[in-house]
């Protein structure tokens, strides 16, 4: 298939243009896992804990979210800048 009709398909959205691409093989850059150690002090697992059952996820998660949402906010705004 030629890109311009790729690009058909795409532009019309006649159909989902995946389905013309081997996606066994794709990696997401920067998504692999690194682990790191942090020290909390034990006030702050408690308020993490306390959050993670109210959400009903684990004390993990609740951290991963969170800086994401920072994160991103913190890009947002540098962007805009």
């Amino acid at each position: 298939m030629k890109a311009s009709e790729l690009d058909k398909i795409f532009d019309d959205n006649q159909e989902d243009i995946l389905e013309h691409f081997d996606t066994s093989k794709i990696k997401m850059i920067n998504e692999e896992p690194k682990r790191v150690n942090i020290d909390f002090p034990s006030w702050m697992v408690q308020s993490l804990d306390k959050e993670a059952k109210h959400v009903g996820v684990s004390r993990q998660a609740v951290i991963k979210m969170w800086l994401a949402e920072k994160l991103q906010s913190l890009n947002t705004t540098a962007a805009a800048i």
